[in-house]
């Protein structure tokens, strides 16, 4: 296998390529499961002769090679570079940018981002503008001559906002700047943004695409040769890779996306209904809603359901620390996307770095959980949320 071979776009259907993509059987040995290497050197045959491109680990390895291909044919990418973890990914994506360099980036991101943006690239003066990107016009709006990306979540984390990727990518193009998009919540089953017009899709791999909550990871897809060649570099130079074993483990998670993602879907769907009409809940965020204010944009842009992550307000943190006390199937704990049903809360938690204001004006309250919908019986998870609001309407009577 060479390092960094393009991956081309497969005609299977896409529950089919993620079980056979880049994944055919080993060569000498007939192991229908990928080969898993721990080599961190490699024996090269001369002087500027390495066997198969592999010299180092921190460049390149075989297991994380297969990996990378195997991932960039989920977003029928070219190409894909692989990393620690989604926030190492989303710096390989930022080293492309320079001091006095302009970036547009959604008002509502997953907490980490803005602490990265706000307090470890703004120190080399990179700057950001902040906007409701679900509105073209405010976009266009943000546009300087130094802007050089724009930077989208859709759906957002945790407000479960839409942006229109493919109006963006658009515009973008027109003024030639660079667009980015963060899958991790849709995952490639349900939206593939390149072939909405983006340049890079980012994914922290622990979430969906791990799907066990065993695995830490991200990974950056392109079908821009001189972008993965700078990623690659990234790669090389920062070191913020993978071990070959979560490579291998990420490989054999990959091969049921399909199976998971409809079933969280299916689940959360149903959640979001369930919870729609119980009294004791403020507002339900879920784009699979038609009160969903992007609900036609979802069904557009994705096609195959909508998502496995439900937000809902319940007034206050007295109302949330009664709600959480009644939960067993649910676990509360951060991250998501995994098989087990989680539940977060992003004031104290995944957004704790956002300031408080923006948080407000987001509608992100002290109220506000998200919940990962994972792959249980739906009943059963919505028998235990219908106890849960039972004790948050006692202890609001009490």
């Amino acid at each position: 296998m060479n390092a960094g071979k393009p991956s081309p776009k497969s005609s299977f259907g896409f529950t089919t390529k993620v079980v056979h993509h880049a994944q055919d059987a080993d060569a000498e040995t007939g192991a229908v499961v990928p080969t898993l290497s721990l080599a961190t050197t490699y024996k090269q045959d001369g002087i500027n002769q390495p066997r198969g491109g592999f010299e180092y680990a921190r460049a390149q390895n075989p297991t994380r090679a297969q990996l990378e291909q195997v991932l960039a044919g989920l977003e029928n990418a070219q190409f894909a570079n692989a990393f620690a973890s989604g926030l190492a990914a989303l710096a390989g994506l930022m080293s492309l940018f320079e001091p006095g360099d302009h970036i547009i980036a959604g008002d509502d991101l997953y907490g980490g981002t803005v602490r990265y943006f706000n307090q470890v690239l703004a120190k080399y003066g990179i700057t950001f503008s902040y906007i409701d990107t679900a509105n073209l016009n405010a976009v266009e709006r943000a546009i300087t001559p130094k802007t050089k990306l724009i930077y989208l979540e859709s759906p957002t984390n945790p407000m479960l906002r839409l942006s229109d990727i493919r109006a963006i990518c658009k515009l973008a193009k027109a003024r030639n700047l660079l667009v980015a998009v963060d899958n991790t919540f849709a995952t490639p089953y349900l939206q593939r943004p390149l072939e909405l017009g983006a340049d890079v899709v980012l994914h922290s791999s622990t979430k969906y695409l791990g799907g066990h909550s065993d695995i830490l990871g991200g990974a950056l897809m392109t079908s821009n040769a001189l972008l993965y060649e700078k990623f690659a570099f990234n790669q090389k130079a920062v070191g913020a890779v993978p071990s070959p074993f979560d490579c291998w483990l990420l490989m054999r998670s990959v091969k049921t996306l399909s199976l998971r993602m409809e079933r969280h879907c299916e689940n959360a769907l149903a959640i979001a209904q369930f919870l729609q009409q119980h009294e004791a809940v403020k507002k339900v965020y879920y784009p699979g809603l038609p009160t969903h204010p992007s609900h036609d944009l979802a069904k557009r842009q994705m096609p195959n359901g909508f998502g496995g992550i439900v937000s809902l307000d319940l007034g206050g943190r007295a109302e949330v620390e009664a709600f959480i006390k009644e939960l067993n199937i649910f676990t509360f704990a951060e991250s998501l996307g995994a098989v087990e049903s989680l539940v977060c809360y992003p004031w104290e938690m995944t957004h704790v770095a956002v300031p408080i204001e923006r948080r407000l004006q987001l509608g992100l309250t002290e109220g506000l959980i998200r919940l990962s919908v994972g792959i249980e019986d739906k009943s059963d998870l919505i028998n235990e949320l219908e106890q849960a609001l039972s004790a948050v309407q006692t202890a609001v009577a009490s």
